[in-house]
């Protein structure tokens, strides 16, 4: 079991983690190259517009949730189909087309099943969609640290922000702030977590 660092400011609350600003989207995206090839893995780039080649830049890997969706697709499919074969073949024996009950598809066949199939699996890949996200994001999170510096507040306007967090296994806010220094960063402040 490992065991996270605590680090706390002066005044003894403990610190979310450390923020620098940078001039330009090319300055963000050089340093966020260099942060990764550092080794760091908790931290993040915010900027007021997208930046091309960023998530290359910082390392990101591809989400899981195509796979997650693409599940959840599969089993709205199968949900609808055995929905359907049920009903037919069980709960209600109605002969439809003049098809005998118990085969594939039941009375009826199966190609009438699918309507039904098809807007299951929407159905559940819409809810696994939303959800995912969601969770995957760490969202409904009602207060960000970072939204307590004024600094950051213009990241929506003309700002470019790199926040490495105190849980990364790398960090050391001496050493951080000397690293985002020799990176072109300036206004480098800690991040209390309140």
């Amino acid at each position: 079991m490992t065991t996270v660092k605590q680090f706390v400011n002066e005044k003894g609350e403990p610190i979310y983690g450390i923020m620098a600003e940078f001039a330009t989207p090319a300055a963000i995206y050089h340093a966020a190259e260099k942060l990764r090839d550092q080794g760091f893995t908790h931290w993040d780039v915010y900027a007021p517009f997208p930046i091309h080649g960023i998530d290359e830049a910082m390392g990101i890997r591809r989400t899981r949730l195509p796979l997650i969706v693409g599940s959840a697709a599969c089993v709205g499919v199968v949900a609808g189909y055995l929905l359907q074969w049920y009903g037919s073949n069980i709960g209600y024996k109605l002969v439809t087309q003049g098809k005998p009950y118990g085969e594939f598809g039941g009375a009826g066949g199966w190609e009438s099943f699918v309507p039904i199939m098809f807007e299951l699996g929407v159905l559940f890949a819409a809810f696994a969609t939303l959800i995912g996200m969601l969770a995957l994001n760490g969202l409904p999170r009602h207060h960000h640290p970072l939204l307590s510096k004024e600094r950051f507040l213009r990241v929506s306007d003309d700002r470019f922000v790199i926040c490495v967090e105190a849980a990364d296994p790398k960090f050391d806010h001496k050493a951080t702030r000397t690293l985002l220094e020799s990176l072109g960063g300036t206004h480098i402040d800690l991040v209390e977590d309140q």
